[in-house]
């Protein structure tokens, strides 16, 4: 126990350096070549955070544990709301500026209930994997296409103020951001590891583990990404992160894993887990769509989410050990 123990503690401290030196690798790079710092929170951030997801829910696949995988997807979605964008609006309230978000909130409602409508049968076949990729490859290119023609997604003088007149050297930032990339994701492995065997010595279920845990442990890059990134300023990094990576959980790493390996899905998953996760996107997008002006989430909001956070995961884990 003592070792997961310190595996753990080492694992945060890492984890919330690499996020500050990731960020600002990021806003640099997206200033030198002129990226809207929405797209670098879809892509670049929204990517390199999940790559946690992708790799534990690929190997849980490949080694018969499918229901870690599928808990650890969704789970991290519910996390990206509930958890990340409700503490992180508790320290400062989130602005949220860019009409880029009036188009890409709609197709994380739709990813949503895409997703539910797949789990409802009980199963996730090697087909609906595809579809799954084959609609994440589409919005990737989307989302390229889009974001290189709104360069002007922020209003005059506000990329210069958020991201400074000349930032850092362009190599010194590509450094930071891929180093500090590497440590997210080796720092969040760490953590999933340790907590892993954590959760083991209390003998929990593997869909419950993948739900709380390891959901929890790949979600903390994430986490500490959006929390500096509102520290800095970067709203739209921020929001767009969560957004990117609940896309790229949804269709990309369920995708991967069902393709590995088809699986039946526990009926909870979707009359439980769907529900909340569904829930909260519709909470996302009523508050960040901002029908009387620029979208705001508020302190109170992200407590009310964050509270949702700590009664599914208390749920969750009180229903383990009973």
């Amino acid at each position: 126990m003592i070792l997961p123990l310190l595996s753990f503690l080492f694992g945060i401290i890492v984890l919330v350096w690499s996020a500050d030196r990731f960020v600002a690798g990021s806003a640099s790079t997206a200033s030198h070549f002129g990226m809207p710092r929405l797209l670098v929170g879809m892509l670049v951030i929204g990517f390199g955070t999940s790559a946690p997801e992708m790799v534990v829910s690929a190997l849980a696949a490949s080694s018969g544990n499918t229901e870690i995988g599928l808990g650890n997807a969704y789970g991290s979605n519910i996390a990206n709301i509930a958890l990340i964008l409700g503490l992180t609006a508790l320290i400062h309230p989130i602005a949220v500026h860019s009409g880029v978000l009036r188009k890409e909130l709609p197709i994380l409602a739709v990813v949503t209930a895409l997703a539910a409508y797949q789990v409802w049968d009980g199963r996730l076949t090697r087909l609906e994997a595809i579809l799954l990729l084959v609609a994440f490859a589409g919005l990737l290119a989307w989302s390229i296409h889009k974001g290189l023609r709104h360069r002007a997604d922020a209003p005059p003088g506000h990329t210069e103020r958020e991201l400074g007149a000349g930032g850092m050297p362009i190599a010194r930032a590509l450094f930071w951001l891929a180093l500090g990339l590497i440590l997210l994701v080796a720092s969040s492995r760490v953590l999933v590891w340790s907590a892993v065997e954590i959760a083991k010595l209390l003998e929990v279920s593997d869909l419950v583990i993948g739900l709380t845990i390891v959901a929890l442990g790949t979600s903390l890059p994430e986490l500490a990404s959006t929390v500096v990134a509102v520290r800095r300023g970067e709203h739209d990094i921020a929001v767009g992160n969560v957004l990117g990576s609940n896309l790229f959980n949804t269709l990309l790493v369920v995708g991967i894993a069902v393709a590995i390996e088809p699986t039946v899905v526990p009926p909870e998953i979707f009359s439980r887990d769907m529900v909340v996760m569904g829930a909260l996107t519709l909470a996302l997008f009523v508050v960040c769509f901002g029908f009387q002006g620029p979208g705001r989430v508020q302190r109170f909001e992200g407590a009310a989410l964050l509270s949702v956070f700590l009664v599914y995961n208390t749920y969750l884990v009180s229903g383990a050990v009973s």
